[in-house]
C-alpha cells in the first residue's frame, strides 16, 4: 500500500529528509514523530538496517511494497550492478523524470499531474506515473496545461535543483524534457545506499 499521510512525517521516520520541503522541518526535528519521538530507540540490527534503508526507498519514489519488488527482480536480469541497475528503473520512471527535471517540486505532484493527463511523451498524452522512459523520448506539458500556475513557476526554474541530472537535457521555457541517456549511479543524489535494498530482498 502506498503510503498517503503528511510527507514530512516519512522524513522523520525515515531519518533524512526525502523531500525538497521535508529539509527545513526535518533541520528542525530531526528525530522521529510522535509523542515519543525524542525517546525512540533504533533497532540497529543488520535486518532493520536493510529493512530501513528498503524503506526509505519506496518513501522516495512513492511506491507499492509490490512495484519496488518487481523492480528489484527485473534488475537482476540486467547485466549490471543490481542495485545501479534498480537505480536506473526507478530513475526513468515517468514520474521520477518530471520531479527530476523540475516540472513538479515533488514526486506527489508528479505523479498527480501524470494521472491528470498534462504530461506527453513524444508528443502523446502517458497518465501512467509508472511508464518508463527510455533514451531518445521527449517528455513535455500539454499546450493547454501551460497556463496552470504550477506550469507557469516550473518554466520560470522554481522547482528546478541546482543542478540537472546528467541523463537528462531540460529546457524549462518550453517545458521539454529529453532523456539522453540512461543514468549512472554518480548522476543519482539519494539519500539511500542502494546496495542495502539488494540485501534485504536477497536475503
Amino acid at each position: 500500500m502506498r503510503y498517503t499521510g503528511p510527507k514530512v512525517r516519512l522524513s522523520r521516520r525515515a531519518g533524512t529528509p526525502l523531500t525538497r520541503k521535508a529539509v527545513s522541518y526535518f533541520e528542525k526535528r530531526p528525530y522521529p514523530p510522535g509523542e515519543h519521538g525524542r525517546r525512540v530507540r533504533r533497532n540497529s540490527s543488520d535486518f532493520a538496517v536493510r529493512q530501513s534503508e528498503k524503506q526509505k526507498v519506496r518513501w522516495y519514489y512513492d511506491l507499492t511494497e509490490k512495484q519496488l519488488l518487481r523492480i528489484y527482480e527485473n534488475s537482476k536480469k540486467r547485466s549490471g550492478r543490481t542495485g545501479e541497475e534498480m537505480l536506473a528503473e526507478l530513475e526513468l520512471r515517468l514520474a521520477t523524470v518530471v520531479m527530476r527535471a523540475g516540472l513538479a517540486a515533488s514526486i506527489y505532484a508528479a505523479r498527480q499531474f501524470i494521472n491528470h493527463g498534462h504530461i506527453t511523451v513524444d508528443g502523446k498524452k502517458v497518465d501512467i506515473p509508472s511508464y518508463q522512459v527510455k533514451p531518445g523520448q521527449i517528455i513535455g506539458v500539454r499546450e493547454k496545461s501551460r497556463q496552470m500556475v504550477p506550469f507557469v513557476e516550473a518554466a520560470e526554474g522554481v522547482h528546478a535543483d541546482d543542478k540537472i541530472a546528467g541523463f537528462l537535457a531540460v529546457s524549462h521555457k518550453d517545458l521539454r524534457i529529453a532523456v539522453t541517456d540512461r543514468p549512472k549511479r554518480e548522476q543519482i543524489p539519494v539519500p539511500f545506499d542502494e546496495q542495502l535494498v539488494v540485501e534485504f530482498y536477497a536475503r
